[in-house]
């Protein structure tokens, strides 16, 4: 019993003195973070504010697939949103996202699967699924896909 504890008091000690390791974020608080990404890029998105809405994105990397097509990178995105919607308010709509699914899959990866709508003419609805990095210490999109439609009497729109 001595010998047991000559070897283990020293080794608790030792450990103590160490100090404890820091503790991760919890996937509930990682999920928290990502969330807040999704809200900020709709107000900014809805103030017409495009570079905001796009620092929810990987930049440069980020690769975007929409209608089928990828787009250049981050850039491109963004030119592509400004092209497209950024004529008037009109144009730009109002966007939101909703039925929010995480998934965690690593310290630094998320899958996030959400309908979106944007009333604008003519009106969008869809879903994003969208992989999320931890880079730097901040949640971002790194990878999106948008399957949209443009919503009538037989397909209403989401997010109503």
């Amino acid at each position: 019993m001595r010998r047991s504890k000559r070897i283990l008091l020293p080794l608790i000690g030792a450990a103590l003195c160490m100090g404890a390791a820091p503790i991760p974020p919890s996937a509930e608080t990682d999920k928290a973070a990502i969330r807040q990404v999704i809200a900020d890029m709709e107000a900014a998105w809805n103030r017409g504010d495009f570079h905001g809405y796009m620092a929810g994105f990987l930049n440069p990397g980020v690769t975007f697939v929409s209608r089928g097509q990828f787009q250049r990178d981050w850039q491109g995105t963004l030119d592509h949103y400004v092209r497209d919607y950024g004529a008037s308010p009109e144009t730009r709509g109002t966007l939101h996202f909703c039925d929010i699914r995480i998934e965690m899959l690593a310290p630094d990866a998320a899958q996030l699967i959400s309908r979106f709508h944007l009333a604008a003419k003519p009106g969008q609805s869809g879903i994003n699924t969208r992989l999320m990095r931890k880079v730097e210490g901040r949640w971002v999109i790194a990878l999106n896909h948008v399957s949209a439609f443009e919503p009538d009497a037989t397909h209403p729109a989401y997010c109503q």
